[in-house]
């Protein structure tokens, strides 16, 4: 009974040039479908609201101060710019030193066990659909805040301070505040996920090195962790910003849905997330819908210009330059 030699055993087509090309073409398709799905999607969504732009303008709609969808149907979207950019940055700026502290505790102090039952809590908060942080917000977060901190606050100022009070506003709990604080926690968790990934991923030598040099262990990590992840922590940031901006029912249950400018700290505002999903279904007129599809388009163009921005301070400050090592 004869048997092949496996020395000579030759493999068929699909482990060879055939399977090499089904893989390649498959990954060539499925990477086109997403650019193709992202054109598209700004297509559609220029097209839909190609009433507005051409209306107002392409600057004069993104800089109208005026939003009135009931009697003179102006359209201006710059109060939501400013109302999501502001609560956007200001969550990211209050967010960043606390994700990155969760990050190296978990990462370089803390046991195993309680580093995974601190990686499994931080995620469970990513988990939880922004509607249910929404009711907490309006339950529990929402009354505390009220009377704990903006009350007194608002209090002290009539009394010592009165010219303060135009800034702060009415602190009635629903606000500029009150959302920024509650996007703050909702986007901790993408920042603390990917910088501990990041401290991970830095070589045992990297560590050793300074050790050798008689760093202390946070010398250690100042000098040889935190640069060497630099790269993964300023990628987690911009993903968490993504996040915010784009964040929608939290923010609309929490910010009190104002239309106009100024803000106030306390008082209420609106973001462009906020605005699509409060008068969505209630625009019967097509310059108030198609008004409404442009914001969404604005909304696109600003998302896209942070993963830009993500991608490019993540190739330049990551720790080999953006090449593959």
């Amino acid at each position: 009974m004869k048997t092949k030699d496996k020395h000579n055993f030759t493999p068929s087509a699909l482990y060879g040039w055939l399977g090499d090309r089904i893989f390649s073409s498959t990954i060539f398709v499925l990477g086109f479908i997403v650019i193709f799905t992202t054109i598209a999607m700004a297509v559609s969504l220029y097209f839909s609201g190609s009433e507005a732009i051409s209306k107002f303008g392409f600057f004069g709609f993104m800089t109208g101060r005026v939003w009135d969808a009931a009697i003179s149907m102006e359209f201006g979207t710059w109060p939501f710019i400013v109302g999501t950019l502001v609560t956007s940055l200001a969550a990211l700026a209050l967010s960043f030193l606390p994700a990155v502290a969760i990050a190296i505790f978990t990462a370089e102090y803390a046991p195993k066990w309680l580093g995974y039952i601190i990686e499994n809590l931080v995620n469970l908060i990513a988990a939880v659909p922004s509607v249910v942080i929404g009711i907490w917000g309006i339950f529990v977060f929402t009354p505390w805040v009220r009377d704990s901190v903006y009350m007194p606050i608002y209090l002290w100022s009539l009394e010592n301070a009165p010219s303060l009070t135009p800034i702060l506003g009415n602190p009635a709990g629903y606000g500029m505040l009150t959302a920024t604080v509650i996007l703050t926690i909702m986007i901790i968790p993408f920042t603390t996920a990917l910088a501990c990934d990041s401290f991970r991923m830095v070589p045992k030598e990297q560590r050793e090195a300074a050790s050798a040099l008689g760093a202390t262990k946070w010398e250690v990590i100042r000098m040889a962790v935190i640069p060497y992840s630099r790269g993964g922590i300023l990628a987690g940031a911009m993903l968490s910003l993504g996040r915010a901006i784009g964040e929608t029912m939290a923010v609309a249950m929490l910010i009190g849905n104002k239309n106009t400018l100024p803000f106030t700290v306390f008082g209420p505002g609106s973001t462009m997330a906020s605005v699509i999903v409060n008068e969505f279904r209630e625009a019967v007129e097509n310059i108030h819908l198609a008004s409404l599809m442009a914001v969404g388009f604005y909304l696109f163009l600003i998302s896209l210009a942070v993963n830009l921005i993500a991608a490019w301070i993540q190739r330049k400050y990551s720790a080999t330059g953006g090449r593959a090592v």
